[in-house]
């Protein structure tokens, strides 16, 4: 019996996929339903499910990341509600992609290439080098304005940090850390709404919590876990990388 995961952070998308699913194929068994990339990562290492149908934009991991760290372990079909551009990204990648709202004709096509594949016994493909290209033009395909200074509060002072200057960003419960090479602040945004108005080429997400300026990276360590670290200049601080990021430190 072929199993899947539905992840999506919205109810009424993973209840729908769910009742289409369960009507064009009902002898797929879906193994767990989540909100966040997290729980999908953990899901896919848990139950090991054939396919993993996985939203774009979730809180913390992406749909994308988490097809990036699972590394072909299962097959991966992506919903999204994003515009051509980014639709021509997934075809030209050969990605199997849902459009929001979900079309039954669509799912069903999606699902008659799955079965081919499971039944011949493919395997899922290493999408990880598509997968720089990929992000890049999806995010490109969003017109967003970026920040250029953060204002931050360090004691009575509210502190300028220019965007160019900044180490790195990390969740602090509330807050969110901005760090520099001379300095440190609290900003009073989540770090999920500051990702969206950084360069994706300049700042690279490496962990859930934690967005580091790409250029500012001295070198990465890999332990006897495959756990890695970074370093970066100007900053004595260590900062671990969650295995969904790991992809981008593998040897070329």
């Amino acid at each position: 019996m072929p199993t899947a995961i539905i992840a999506d952070d919205e109810d009424l998308p993973r209840s729908e996929l769910r009742r289409m699913l369960a009507d064009v194929w009902p002898e797929l068994q879906i193994l767990a339903e989540c909100e966040h990339g997290a729980d999908a990562l953990e899901a896919i290492q848990h139950y090991a499910p054939d396919i993993a149908f996985l939203d774009i934009r979730m809180p913390g991991l992406s749909g994308l990341d988490v097809a990036n760290a699972v590394k072909g372990q299962c097959h991966a079909v992506f919903t999204t509600a994003y515009d051509n551009h980014a639709l021509e990204a997934f075809a030209a990648g050969a990605l199997d992609y849902l459009l929001k709202p979900l079309s039954r004709e669509r799912l069903q096509e999606a699902v008659n290439r799955l079965r081919e594949r499971l039944s011949s016994s493919q395997s899922a493909p290493d999408i990880s080098k598509l997968m720089s290209e990929l992000d890049k033009r999806l995010r490109g395909s969003v017109a967003t304005e970026r920040i250029r200074w953060i204002s931050a509060s360090v004691g009575d002072t509210i502190k300028m940090f220019p965007v160019e200057k900044i180490l790195f960003f990390a969740s602090d419960e509330k807050y969110t850390r901005v760090v520099s090479s001379d300095d440190e602040a609290h900003v009073r945004k989540p770090l999920r709404e500051l990702i969206d108005g950084l360069d994706p080429e300049v700042f690279w997400q490496i962990h859930r919590s934690v967005v580091v300026r790409a250029d500012a990276i001295a070198k990465a360590h890999r332990d006897e876990l495959g756990k890695v670290t970074v370093e970066l200049r100007g900053c004595k601080e260590k900062l671990k990388v969650s295995q969904a990021y790991s992809w981008r430190f593998r040897p070329m």
